[in-house]
């Protein structure tokens, strides 16, 4: 049994012993090493991966040749390519471990088996899939109509767990700005 899954799950919906036990049969316990790669470009996306310890980004390489950060993964949330789940076609994404993690593998194939046999999990993914969408739309807000600086202060004010634990060029790159800058904006602040 995951304890931290079911303990999520939990708060969107209700589950009985029986059906936690099916979820958790369906579920595969990964483990990575820092800067393991657990999704790489031109793969597909096995399924949705739950982070239970350590921290994982998502990210893309620009036409620059530079690494662009679009989600961060961190203990109990869930990160994985929809696109390439969906469309069932390869990644244009890195998903990799920053520190030593855990993970949990719900495959593609055992969430449609899951939600088929245990109906609430179908409202639990649809409820993680609209809180991304709203996450995603409110990054896209915030780059659109913030500065550099106000950026970084809601993301520092937002996301506070993350200010010790990510380096500051994964960070920069999130936030859409260079190192240097970061620098200059954390200096202000001492």
């Amino acid at each position: 049994m995951y304890p931290q899954l079911l303990a999520h799950i939990k708060r969107y919906v209700a589950l009985t012993p029986q059906e936690e036990q099916l979820l958790c049969d369906k579920i595969e316990l990964q483990k990575f090493r820092k800067k393991e790669f657990l999704l790489e470009p031109g793969k597909l996306c096995k399924g949705n991966y739950f982070v239970l310890t350590g921290l994982v980004r998502q990210y893309h390489i620009t036409n620059k040749l530079a690494e662009q950060i679009v989600q961060f993964g961190l203990e109990s949330w869930w990160i994985a390519d929809q696109e390439s789940l969906v469309n069932h076609q390869p990644s244009n994404y890195y998903i990799q471990a920053i520190e030593a993690s855990e993970i949990l593998l719900l495959t593609e194939s055992n969430r449609i088996i899951l939600s088929k046999e245990v109906p609430v999990l179908e409202s639990y993914f649809r409820v993680m899939m609209q809180k991304s969408f709203v996450a995603m739309f409110r990054r896209v807000n915030f780059m659109l109509n913030l500065t550099d600086e106000e950026r970084y202060n809601f993301f520092a004010k937002s996301y506070p767990e993350f200010m010790q634990r990510v380096p500051q060029y994964m960070l920069a790159s999130y936030l859409g700005f260079t190192p240097q800058f970061l620098s200059r904006i954390r200096a202000k602040k001492a």
